[in-house]
């Protein structure tokens, strides 16, 4: 058996937290090490702690959600970050988008979404519902046509193809089976593209495919 998905929970509202510390700790696949009412103590608590994945509400007192998904990405880039949150206006989901946290799920999603985008993310994949999704494909279609960017960037083939599964929120495995190649095939080109696109991170590499027109949004979550 593979070893739980380590989690740390972050939000100021104490009920909420139990509640959703209380929903995880049911689950077989999943461990929570940790839940925190501040993004002080989130910070605090990764100087002992390492998590897989970092769960954070965005209104908090003191160091907010945006600026924890910064800190913890430019300190600690092995962690992925789902937001959970009430909020679903434009600007905060383009700033999470640009603070390149890895999903952004709303406090209105039910439980079986939230332990698939758990797993998913786990397994290097990026998970955005369906509400959030539907708002980050307005914010790119309201881009002028001279705004997009045109790229000398030179992607294979192969990997236009690993691109646009990822982007697509598929992860090593699920690319791998659908393009009949080993994972770690996938991986070296999933390294290869982050190379020539600079992008430091997966969804950096989502944002750069988007921005350049190498990519849609509109594609069903499978």
């Amino acid at each position: 058996m593979e070893a739980p998905i380590r989690l740390l929970l972050v939000d100021d509202h104490t009920l909420f937290l139990d509640g959703l510390s209380s929903i995880l700790d049911d689950v077989e696949d999943m461990k929570v090490i940790g839940k925190v009412t501040s993004g002080g103590d989130a910070l605090k608590f990764l100087e002992g702690h390492t998590p897989d994945i970092l769960i954070t509400d965005l209104s908090m007192p003191g160091l907010s959600g945006i600026e924890l998904v910064k800190c913890v990405k430019k300190a600690f880039p092995h962690i992925l970050i789902i937001v959970l949150t009430m909020h679903n206006d434009r600007p905060t989901i383009s700033e999470i988008i640009q603070a390149e946290a890895d999903g952004y799920l709303l406090k209105n999603t039910r439980k079986k979404e939230l332990l698939e985008a758990i797993r998913h993310i786990a397994s290097h994949g990026t998970y955005y519902s369906k509400e959030v999704l539907s708002i980050v494909k307005d914010l790119y279609l309201k881009e002028k046509k001279s705004q997009r960017k045109s790229t000398e960037i030179q992607l294979t083939d192969r990997e236009l193809e690993v691109l646009k599964l990822i982007t697509e929120e598929k992860s090593s495995k699920e690319i791998a089976d659908q393009l009949s190649i080993s994972t770690r095939t996938v991986d070296s080109h999933r390294k290869n593209i982050l190379a020539k696109t600079k992008a430091r991170t997966l969804v950096g590499l989502v944002k750069f495919a988007f921005e350049h027109g190498l990519a849609r949004l509109d594609q069903p979550r499978s």
